[in-house]
């Protein structure tokens, strides 16, 4: 299974009445895989967020019934060609900046927490596996949640980054607390604060990245992880549940974070989110993707 129509016409649909988020089973291999599509920008909208928790649940229903397949693995991938997640709804966080309405933005901030921690803890089932999925791009949040996941793979040519400091901010749902843990904080602030788009190659070399696929053959990635796991999986779970007592990324961490991410986005000047007026222009004109890379260039010369 090399690419997304493969996994699409070989494994059963999960049924729900999901509109941003298709997925699907592969009960041979245990593995529930998950297809973003947030509308009407590929980004992290409340309807997706909403989606992905919905799913999650389901799954732990599946894991907690003896009578249900189990799921040993979840996969969240995007179905958006070229585009892994684009991050935070940018369009949403101006609309409530502007009413200055902080109970709001603290709300859609903490429902982007509750994802990325589920993503990290697994869904609170200790043999459970979580795999990120990165074709395309991965900015701002969508970076976060992929870097949120027990393993990241990555196709050559993918890019990920935290522009967020290009328009005065920094990215306050997760990327110190996972990034920090992969790398280093020292390296992780030296990510953030560039603001650079780095290629999967790059983040490979530094360790952000765990499995380096061939372009457009990611899904052959992860059945191939899969399988190396499955050969020493006692030890690689054994050995997970050590590196969370030792490095523990705890809930009320990454909601401390945040608090301070919701107060700095209050404070944005207009020049601010002008830029930010922007790179939303160019989430929602579904053009190629290499002007969001101009845009993004552009800004961090200037």
């Amino acid at each position: 299974m090399a690419h997304l129509e493969a996994v699409r016409t070989s494994l059963q649909p999960q049924q729900n009445n999901f509109s941003q988020l298709a997925t699907y089973f592969d009960d041979k291999s245990q593995i529930a895989w998950g297809y973003m599509q947030g509308e009407p920008r590929p980004c992290f909208t409340p309807t997706l967020l909403r989606e992905m928790l919905a799913w999650w649940g389901s799954m732990v229903s599946m894991i907690d019934n003896p009578e249900e397949t189990d799921v040993k693995y979840f996969v969240l991938a995007s179905s958006v060609p070229g585009i892994y997640n684009l991050g935070g709804d940018l369009d949403l966080f101006m609309k409530h900046i502007a009413a200055r309405d902080r109970d709001a933005l603290y709300r859609y901030a903490i429902s982007c927490i509750d994802s990325s921690y589920a993503v990290h803890k697994h869904l609170n089932r200790p043999n459970v596996t979580s795999i990120a999925l990165v074709q395309g791009q991965a900015l701002g949040g969508g970076f976060e949640c992929a870097l949120a996941a027990n393993v990241l793979i990555a196709e050559r040519g993918a890019k990920m980054g935290l522009p967020e400091i290009l328009f005065n901010l920094f990215p306050g749902m997760g990327a110190m607390t996972y990034l920090g843990r992969r790398v280093g904080y020292h390296v992780a602030e030296k990510i953030i604060r560039s603001g650079k788009l780095y290629l999967a190659e790059e983040l490979h070399e530094m360790g952000v990245v765990d499995v380096l696929a061939e372009a457009g053959g990611g899904e052959a990635a992860v059945y191939d992880y899969v399988r190396r796991e499955d050969k020493s999986r006692n030890g690689i779970m054994a050995m997970r549940a050590a590196r969370e007592i030792s490095q523990p990324a705890s809930y009320e961490e990454l909601i401390r974070i945040t608090e301070i991410w919701v107060d700095a986005a209050l404070r944005l000047e207009s020049k601010d989110l002008r830029m930010m007026e922007r790179l939303v222009n160019r989430q929602t004109s579904k053009i190629d993707m290499r002007s969001v890379d101009a845009e993004v260039s552009k800004a961090f010369r200037a």
